[in-house]
């Protein structure tokens, strides 16, 4: 969000803006910040526009897959089920979202004995089959899969959150390189109208920055709790040790680099962040252990699984309305888990199921989170447009028109600003006081580590740049 206008009208800009030692530094910052960073928030903002209406995009785009007559009885899940295996042989349904509403399809997780995961429709009245998508090759899916990871896996996790991480730093260092210090609202307030040139983009860069600038800080700290090493390694360890988000028992995260990466989208749309590492009970009925060696032929055989058409039965009892996702048990040991994910967090409840006895093993709703984990869940149903319906949406793609603008025009004032065969940075100025310096790595290091690490690397590169520019011996 540079606000700065050409070095050749320096003379002119310095009698209202003196460029000192600090604005030299924070302007210096801000420019390579931005040429770095600004491909990465482009992709973020671009893909996070479309899966803000990943709903009406896929209703647009699949009607034959989202629509049935609704009009006739529903049948058994059960059947839903059977008809998806029958269509895909030796594949395994392993996850069932419930018809949204009258006239929707139910929609099934199925897993193939080879290829990717596929997605299958079923119509509920008739258990016909309407066919089926890999989510990762469908437009929403190939937004929320960049938007969270660059389909990169973990280093392109990292990479999205170190681009996070800078956008905030470029979001600080505007905010000081537009401070007035001069009178006059033209130009700060509201751009020039009768500018032409450099200045008309400096005024839009500016003062869209200076609007939206908490808006995207915001998509970026509500987002930053789903990344792999901010989130994963640190916050989320923190938030638990400290109690602030679910005192059931829970599993250890993984490494970033051996967890399997899912999108902020496609894993709140299936299991809040709260309750991502929550150890999930065990069914006791399969294979009930009594101490001791047991001969072959004593052993009890296992008991039936109750099915889900049970299940659904069991849920009712409960309570639990029909828009549900119901999460089918692996292994002997595995449970049902249905889980509600309304637009409103508050309404969001998660039960398990034992396969074999029908209990109900666990009861988990939005009063059981703790403070930063009830924080989390409103800030990512704001985050991904859902709290506050077609409003919300439209807000959150403003904020996303706002980025685009300012990486066009950031891009637009360097390209025009840059000399023929040059980079075009902001002039030196006399460095700042390594102690100043050092309380700045410090705190970039303990609010973004990843953040801090890369501008440890940068400053290194920097100062070897120099010295080698000057003919300086590099130091061994």
């Amino acid at each position: 969000m540079s606000v700065t206008d050409q070095p050749e009208a320096t003379a002119r800009v310095s009698k209202v803006r003196p460029v000192g030692r600090w604005y030299a530094t924070v302007w210096r910052w801000h420019f390579y910040a931005g040429l770095v960073v600004a491909p990465f928030l482009l992709i973020l903002a671009v893909t996070g526009a479309i899966y803000l209406f990943n709903t009406e995009l896929n209703d647009a785009i699949y009607p034959d897959l989202m629509f049935v007559d609704g009009s006739g009885p529903t049948m058994p899940a059960s059947q839903w089920v059977a008809s998806a295996e029958q269509a895909f042989p030796g594949a395994t349904v392993t996850r069932i979202n419930m018809p949204t509403a009258l006239g929707r399809s139910a929609m099934l997780f199925l897993t193939p004995a080879q290829g990717a995961p596929r997605r299958v429709f079923v119509d509920p009245a008739t258990a016909a089959v309407l066919g089926s998508f890999v989510y990762e090759r469908t437009l929403v899916g190939i937004a929320d899969t960049v938007h969270g990871s660059l389909m990169l896996g973990w280093v392109g996790d990292a990479l999205v959150e170190l681009a996070a991480c800078w956008a905030a730093i470029l979001i600080v260092t505007g905010l000081y390189l537009w401070w007035p210090r001069r009178r006059g609202r033209a130009g700060v307030w509201y751009p020039r109208l009768a500018a032409r040139g450099r200045r008309f983009w400096r005024d839009l860069h500016a003062i869209t920055g200076i609007y939206a600038a908490a808006l995207i800080l915001f998509l970026i700290f509500t987002g930053l709790p789903w990344a792999g090493i901010w989130g994963g390694q640190l916050f989320t360890p923190a938030v638990e040790a400290l109690g602030l988000g679910y005192a059931g028992a829970r599993t250890p995260p993984t490494s970033a680099a051996e967890a399997p990466r899912t999108t902020p989208a496609e894993r709140g749309r299936g299991t809040p962040w709260v309750l991502e590492n929550v150890t999930a009970p065990m069914s006791s009925g399969g294979h009930e252990h009594h101490g001791g060696a047991m001969p072959r032929d004593e052993r009890p055989l296992p008991a039936p699984d109750i099915g889900v058409d049970r299940v659904r039965r069991i849920l009712a009892e409960q309570g639990l309305a029909e828009d549900y996702w119901l999460m089918l048990p692996a292994g002997a040991t595995g449970v049902y888990k249905a889980q509600t994910y309304p637009d409103r967090p508050q309404g969001q409840r998660t039960l398990f199921i034992d396969r074999y006895r029908g209990a109900v093993l666990g009861d988990i709703t939005f009063s059981d989170y703790g403070v930063a984990g009830k924080a989390i869940e409103l800030g990512v149903a704001l985050h991904m447009g859902n709290y506050f319906g077609l409003a919300n949406q439209l807000v959150m793609l403003a904020t996303c028109l706002a980025i685009v603008i300012l990486v066009s025009t950031g891009f637009v004032m360097w390209w025009r600003r840059r000399p023929a065969g040059g980079l075009g940075a902001p002039p030196r100025r006399a460095p700042i006081r390594l102690r100043y310096l050092g309380v700045i790595m410090i705190a970039m290091a303990v609010l973004f580590p990843l953040a801090g690490a890369s501008l440890i690397a940068v400053l290194i590169g920097d100062r070897l740049f120099q010295m080698l520019r000057r003919g300086a011996p590099v130091p061994s």
